[in-house]
């Protein structure tokens, strides 16, 4: 018999229809019999490829007599934290204030009756391990406690939220100065493995907006060294594990420092996000191995997460209750796999050695292909062998996918589709299609939604990541082909934004039932109020340079810790050299700034916008005037290459 849930659209939700655990969705409904019984609120947050999630689902929430605890002294709540950001920003700050760390997922939150949190825990086993107590006991404790103490429960939770909402706000300012990109390289060099790539130790994740931040630096000071981690990074993150060799795109992280073990999961965010990585890698080095890795990603993404020119949120790390089952091969089927494709026999050992497959295996007894250097791959029989590999997937059954539509993880896919056009044309139409597609889909009647799935009318608002993306998507459309209705909606929706989350320099992720701050910081991408400064910027240099005072008052409010930790916040970073060294407009007549869309990456600076004009020639603008004039392109390029 299923519960509460089974008239929800997120999948991850109706994964748990069937759970013995009597679930309701967020709302009215729960509390209020929360309320009517004097019950707690156990709150459970997840999302559909969260390998942990799935394992706390297995082994306590699928229990009948776990679920009998659960629904006897319990009002269970589950909640989509893709669906529902807001909920789960709100719930993560609530486990850092209690346990002084960051949370993760699956998240675990007991509440109140009137919704005040008084226990978290992220994961919880359903036997007595980690130092943990299991599930059930404490399912015990807690119902003992509120029964019998709950005065102690009720103050616990009103520090937590008197903690959480201070009455005054600190805000410490300093000198916003280009020293910050020196600090920046320093402190890359810092975290940066010399062996591996990457940054800090496992669990490893690809840090694209650092990487991006630095390729931006090398633009500016030529320092080799800047290029050198961002290049040796993304080739090692290249070789096989975190990048997936026989499907496509990348993996949400590597548990070990050498990127080869990862979870299995592929999140929309990161193989977009990555793509435009390597599409900048590209164009700093004009080698062909980084765009071929952003064509292979991105034509992943459009044949196996997309439908209807929208992409889905995420393939899981599991299929049918093993992690990786999809991915791995053993020895001997890997062998018969080759024999099939007509690999000559002789050529087996040399072709399993440079594939790292092995009778032994790199995961659990199978192995995960890998190749010791991507960006020259010499190996005979290398096309047919992933071929053959490729074959033998094709037989398995394919992760789950996460079917949802969320609009800023679409807007990301749309603006790298944008980038890989100005190298490749072919890219033009999907990108033109899916964000016009996800206009229609999400935006309605001047109203931004959050997330749908096909076929469904989206019920959630927007909140601003996702104002933030779509309106730098457009920006990017606008860039990619003149059309200035891209640059019409981008500074709607901008508009909008500043209405409802801008207050004298600070920034909401979300108001309403959950009123939160928007960080400053990247994490699984980059951040809300970053990216929202950088389209805000862009409007100010393509339409209004009004638009500037917003960013100007953002970056002074968090300047003291931009400043100071310029590699925490790497967007934010960025934004900063952006809002010191300036934009550069090139303003022409559309017809000749057509010829040169393809050109405007390969040039010597990385914050430049094209923009039409009535001009004859090609002329040069910054924020405050025009400094060039040129009749042949090839003048502005010279101009630039002098400064």
């Amino acid at each position: 018999m299923s519960n509460h849930l089974k008239n929800e659209h997120s999948p991850y939700l109706q994964q748990h229809v069937d759970n013995p655990v009597d679930w309701y969705p967020w709302g009215e409904k729960a509390f209020q019999k929360a309320q009517k019984e004097h019950k707690p609120i156990f709150l459970s947050i997840g999302y559909s490829s969260c390998h942990w999630c799935h394992v706390m689902e297995h082994e306590s929430f699928e229990d009948k007599k776990t679920a009998a605890l659960l629904n006897k002294y319990f009002i269970a709540i589950k909640v989509d934290r893709e669906e529902r950001p807001d909920i789960d920003k709100h719930f993560q700050d609530v486990y850092q204030l209690m346990n002084g760390r960051p949370g993760g997922w699956p998240t675990s939150i007991f509440l109140t009756e009137d919704l005040k949190p008084f226990y978290s825990a992220t994961y919880i086993p359903d036997e007595p391990k980690y130092g943990m107590m299991s599930f059930t006991s404490l399912l015990e404790v807690v119902a003992d406690k509120y029964k019998n103490d709950k005065v102690t429960l009720v103050d616990e939770a009103e520090k937590v939220l008197r903690h959480l909402n201070p009455k005054e706000d600190k805000i410490q300012a300093t000198k916003l100065d280009e020293s910050i990109i020196g600090r920046v390289t320093e402190q890359a060099k810092q975290l940066f493995d010399n062996q591996d790539g990457g940054f800090n130790k496992a669990p490893k994740f690809p840090q694209a907006s650092t990487l991006d931040l630095l390729l931006d630096v090398y633009k500016l000071t030529g320092d080799k060294e800047t290029l050198n981690m961002a290049l040796f990074s993304l080739s090692s993150m290249a070789r096989g594990g975190l990048r997936d060799l026989i499907d496509g795109g990348f993996c949400r992280y590597s548990t070990d420092n050498a990127w080869l073990v990862p979870h299995f999961e592929k999140m929309t965010y990161d193989n977009a996000l990555l793509s435009s990585v390597y599409i900048k890698a590209y164009h700093a080095t004009g080698n062909d191995f980084y765009k071929n890795v952003a064509f292979e990603t991105l034509d992943f993404m459009l044949e196996k997460m997309s439908e209807e020119k929208l992409f889905y949120s995420a393939s899981d790390a599991d299929t049918e209750g093993e992690e990786g089952k999809y991915f791995v091969y053993s020895y001997d089927k890997a062998l018969r796999s080759f024999e099939k494709e007509g690999i000559p026999n002789k050529a087996h050992k040399k072709l399993t050695a440079a594939l790292h497959i092995t009778t032994e295996g790199n995961f659990e007894g199978k192995n995960i292909v890998r190749v010791d250097d991507p960006t020259s791959i010499n190996i005979p029989y290398y096309k047919e062998a992933i071929e053959a590999l490729k074959k033998r997937r094709e037989k398995r059954t394919y992760p789950f996918i996460d079917k949802k539509v969320i609009v800023s993880w679409n807007a990301m896919m749309v603006t790298s589709l944008f980038r890989a056009s100005r190298v490749e044309s072919r890219f033009l139409k999907p990108a033109m299609k899916s964000l016009d597609r996800l206009l229609s889909t999400m935006y309605i009647n001047s109203q931004l939604f959050h997330s749908t799935l096909i076929g469904k009318v989206p019920k959630i608002h927007a909140f601003l990541e996702d104002y933030a993306y779509l309106s730098e998507a457009l920006i990017e459309a606008y860039e990619s082909t003149l059309d200035e209705t891209y640059l019409i909606t981008a500074q709607k929706l901008a508009n909008s934004a500043i209405e409802k989350y801008y207050e004298n320099g600070k920034w909401k992720f979300s108001r309403g039932e959950f009123e939160t701050d928007a960080d400053i910081y990247d994490s699984s991408y980059p951040s809300s109020v970053s990216t929202m400064l950088s389209v805000l910027y862009s409007i100010s240099s393509l339409v209004d340079i009004v638009y500037k005072k917003f960013v100007f008052k953002t970056l002074e409010i968090y300047s003291y810790d931009v400043m100071r930790q310029p590699i925490s916040t790497p967007k934010m970073s960025k934004m900063v050299i952006r809002y010191l060294r300036d934009d550069i407009i090139i303003k022409a007549k559309e017809k000749k700034l057509k010829l040169h869309i393809t050109d405007i990456d390969k040039l010597p600076y990385p914050f430049i916008l094209i923009k039409a004009d009535t001009n004859d020639g090609y002329m040069l603008c910054n924020s405050n005037s025009c400094f060039g004039d040129e009749k042949e392109f090839d003048g502005i390029v010279k101009i630039l290459e002098k400064r």
